[in-house]
């Protein structure tokens, strides 16, 4: 057994953190080494301040990321969070030098935007309400950022400037496949010892958020399978089930369609260029190029067209995972976009009860 890797925090925890030590002494005139935020779980993180310093209208803090084992480009860097009080109530965010700016539509975030992901910004918004209910606004800065973002995929995605601030757990788990398949399996073995006999595969945190609010299902059925998805659907096909359902967004679950098994950006290419192919196909008109498969769908398909769209790619995914693992269950797809809505979907979804009011778009 391969020794157990260490974890880490993600820039959106970092970003937190000094952002609470920062309103501390801003609102409250305490002056902490160690801070304590709430993180999307419901569990809490403590951490070092690395710096802390007050000016006349502002309070700056500092929190250095700690990525672990994983090999993040971000480890060790320095993230500085200043934090100003503003007219109102609102929490505003400025990106900082280091931070970019999103340029082209197809994100999370408009254009014109701080590239601070709306998970970090929620985990802000906590952190801050904790100390005070006053308006705020939160410049993020990344020391060496825009050096950093040139081994990212930011400069692909239209982010000028520095490096995005994400995280959707707040917690970094380190990348090592026999690792991470030890801990899949595990999570696989709970499911089975559940006695589910239709399981729904997701590839992380939004994905089964999307799931339990679409589906009456319980929280053992949904099993997260990270990148791994041949690994996963090998494992499934020893199990007793008798429908799997495989729900996540286009970005990852369409590198199925053409045989990508291990979805991780190091180990297959964009989907972006296919899913561009088969909107064209399914609309037959030309279509601008995006820069994420999210782009392709919202930004240049009507929603009747997104529909279509989405569900020709839900059966492409359907038959090519059937084909590779063949099994006595049919894979069942439901596709998402970011905000988690249903886009389109193949096969039969009477096994996970579908809830009359989940959305689609």
């Amino acid at each position: 057994m391969s020794a157990e890797l260490k974890g880490g925090i993600t820039t959106g925890s970092c970003a937190a953190l000094a952002a609470k030590a920062a309103a501390l002494l801003l609102f409250r005139h305490e002056r902490v080494d160690r801070v304590e935020i709430p993180l999307p779980d419901g569990s809490r993180l403590t951490w070092s301040v690395a710096s802390l310093e007050q000016n006349d209208d502002s309070v700056e803090a500092s929190i250095i990321k700690d990525a672990g084992d994983d090999p993040d480009v971000t480890h060790g860097a320095r993230i500085r969070v200043r934090v100003t009080p503003c007219q109102g109530t609102n929490i505003i965010f400025r990106a900082g030098p280091g931070v970019g700016i999103v340029t082209l539509p197809g994100l999370a975030l408009a254009v014109g935007e701080a590239a601070i992901n709306p998970v970090p910004r929620t985990m802000i918004t906590a952190a801050i309400r904790e100390v005070t209910d006053h308006g705020v606004m939160v410049t993020v800065a990344v020391d060496g950022g825009e050096e950093l973002a040139a081994k990212t995929f930011n400069p692909k995605l239209g982010i000028e400037g520095g490096i995005s601030i994400i995280g959707t757990s707040g917690r970094v788990r380190p990348f090592s496949a026999p690792a991470l398949q030890q801990s899949l399996k595990c999570a696989l073995d709970i499911c089975v010892a559940s006695q589910t006999t239709a399981p729904v595969f997701v590839p992380g945190n939004m994905g089964r958020a999307a799931a339990l609010r679409a589906f009456h299902l319980k929280t053992q059925q949904v099993v997260e399978v990270s990148n791994e998805w041949g690994y996963m659907l090998e494992q499934a096909q020893a199990q007793p089930f008798t429908a799997l359902l495989m729900l996540g967004h286009p970005g990852k679950l369409a590198k199925l369609a053409i045989g990508r098994w291990n979805t991780h950006s190091s180990q297959s290419d964009s989907a972006v260029p296919f899913v561009t192919d088969l909107a064209r196909q399914v609309v037959q008109r030309p279509l601008a190029d995006a820069t994420t498969v999210e782009g392709v769908f919202m930004e240049h398909l009507t929603a009747p067209q997104r529909r279509r769209v989405a569900d020709r790619l839900a059966e492409a995914i359907q038959r090519n995972t059937a084909e590779t693992f063949p099994a006595c269950w049919q894979p069942q797809v439901v596709l998402i976009n970011l905000k988690g809505d249903i886009l389109g979907s193949a096969g039969n979804l009477l096994p996970w009860l579908p809830h009359p009011e989940a959305v689609s778009v």
